[in-house]
């Protein structure tokens, strides 16, 4: 579980593709204080599974139903993505809670500033409608 706050943003430095699974490397800073193999990270806010670790980097694999329902097929090498750690069960968060588990992907059609907020307009599949709640949460790249 997550809670949408995004920790970081951070580069992606290598993208492979073997068989039905796509593999990414991510050069990153402040997520690694208890990042270990096997550890769930949100990258834009999808929850993939760490498969290795380097000094700075971190690997995820992607399997061919995350690539198809969210926009990680879309990453280039460059690609500044968000990440999020898991939210821990013995401590308070803030945000909201998310499970990093994509249902749709939405696409934006107006991005506007009004005062200190902004306002998004999101385009969504009609099959979604039916878990969008008035005032719900949804998450947006994390």
């Amino acid at each position: 579980m997550f809670t949408g706050i995004i920790e970081e943003t951070a580069e992606v430095l290598k993208i492979k593709q073997t068989g039905e699974f796509r593999t990414i490397q991510v050069r990153a800073k402040s997520v690694f204080d208890d990042l270990r193999l096997g550890s769930s990270i949100a990258v834009n806010g999808v929850c993939l599974t760490v498969r290795s670790i380097d000094a700075d980097t971190f690997s995820a694999e992607m399997s061919r139903e995350t690539l198809e329902r969210t926009s990680l097929g879309n990453l280039a090498v460059g690609t500044i993505v968000n990440l999020e750690r898991p939210m821990r069960a013995d401590s308070r968060f803030g945000g909201h809670i998310v499970q990093g588990h994509v249902d749709r992907v939405g696409r934006i059609r107006r991005f506007d500033r009004e005062g200190d907020a902004w306002n998004l307009e999101i385009e969504c599949p009609a099959i979604a409608w039916r878990y969008i709640v008035e005032k719900g949460s949804i998450a947006v790249d994390g």
